[in-house]
């Protein structure tokens, strides 16, 4: 039985211990129809080389960095055990001036960080946790959680469309550093 807790910005370090490593074995790629104008179309393709991603060893990412550049005072973290075992981890960014996907708004959220221990997951803990995320930004009285991910991320896409969330930009060109300037930013919404 999964038990989802919430904790203070204590926890950082805790979620840490959660790896976000997932493997890349396809993408959705992105192809603009008529030059754009009838609109994008996301096709899985499979990457030549798979390979493995960990956004914890990205420069600037992990939990315990977080407090560093942001104010963390209004975010919430949660915890996900069974029994002793953490399996699980979610951050939402609520009220942070410095986090450019709140556009400034006080009734949105964003999912800031959703991990599952690779050994772990489908076994609905990203679904349970995602709910808690969503009860606590209703109860700040959001409209609507953000969510970012990538084109590299399939099976996240999948889970964020099986949970509801409508997949509301594609940003062909958000990242500039030269490791990751082919990935394609993905905005996803869930109205609450």
């Amino acid at each position: 039985m999964i038990e989802i807790r919430e904790a203070g910005a204590e926890a950082m370090a805790q979620i840490d211990r959660v790896p976000i490593r997932f493997p890349v074995e396809s993408v959705l790629a992105v192809k603009p129809v008529n030059g754009g104008l009838g609109g994008l179309l996301l096709t899985e393709e499979r990457v030549g080389r798979p390979y493995v991603k960990d956004y914890d060893s990205c420069e600037g990412e992990g939990a315990v960095r977080w407090a560093k550049r942001f104010d963390t005072s209004h975010w919430g973290f949660f915890l996900a055990f069974d029994g002793t075992d953490l399996v699980g981890a979610a951050t939402v960014a609520f009220r942070s001036p410095g986090v450019w996907m709140l556009d400034g708004r006080t009734d949105a959220a964003v999912l800031w960080d959703l991990r599952v221990h690779p050994d772990r997951r489908r076994e609905g803990i990203g679904g349970q946790l995602l709910e808690r995320v969503a009860a606590w930004a209703r109860q700040r009285h959001c409209r609507q959680l953000k969510i970012e991910t990538q084109n590299i991320n399939v099976a996240a896409c999948r889970f964020y469309a099986s949970h509801g969330c409508h997949l509301g930009a594609v940003v062909r060109h958000a990242y500039q550093e030269p490791q990751v300037a082919h990935e394609v930013m993905l905005l996803w919404y869930l109205d609450l």
